[in-house]
């Protein structure tokens, strides 16, 4: 029994303008229930909006605004040193270049984070937790033990 090859035959059906199908094509009504879909074409912000509120994204949407739009809601010059890392059950974490941001970050965190819930109401931020930098890693290449201490773990 020889093999056919599906894509070369649906290829040449479509060379030669001819399509095997074993159902007819109907075209669907739209429905009259619905008076969005009867009135035709509609503007693509009327229908994201519409999925938006439907699927209550709007928080979501309103915490990624808030990442993507950092520099401008809290200054230039902050937003340079500090980085919005996660937003989870209203802890916002945000990591900095220098130990010292993290604690003038700290010294001003109920005056930012008025000025966050101020500039993105959607987004649900009930408290920061800001860190400074990581230390350095003493994970040298690809193949790491675990529990290891380094190099420093050949010393007595």
């Amino acid at each position: 029994m020889a093999k056919r090859d599906l894509a070369l035959d649906l290829f040449h059906s479509f060379q030669n303008g001819k399509r095997k199908t074993k159902k007819p094509i109907r075209e669907s009504e739209p429905s009259t229930n619905n008076p969005d879909l009867s009135n035709g074409p509609q503007l693509l912000k009327d229908v994201l909006a519409q999925v938006i509120r439907e699927r209550d994204w709007k928080g979501g949407i309103a915490e990624g605004t808030l990442f993507s739009t950092w520099a401008e809601v809290i200054g230039p010059e902050i937003s340079l040193h500090a980085t919005p890392i996660s937003l989870l059950e209203g802890v916002l974490t945000i990591q900095t270049s220098s130990t010292a941001w993290a604690v003038q970050l700290q010294l001003i965190g109920p005056d930012l984070l008025s000025t966050i819930r101020a500039s993105s109401p959607g987004a649900l931020v009930d408290s920061l937790s800001i860190i400074g930098p990581h230390g350095p890693s003493w994970k040298k290449g690809v193949r790491t033990i675990r529990g290891a201490k380094g190099p420093r773990d050949t010393y007595g």
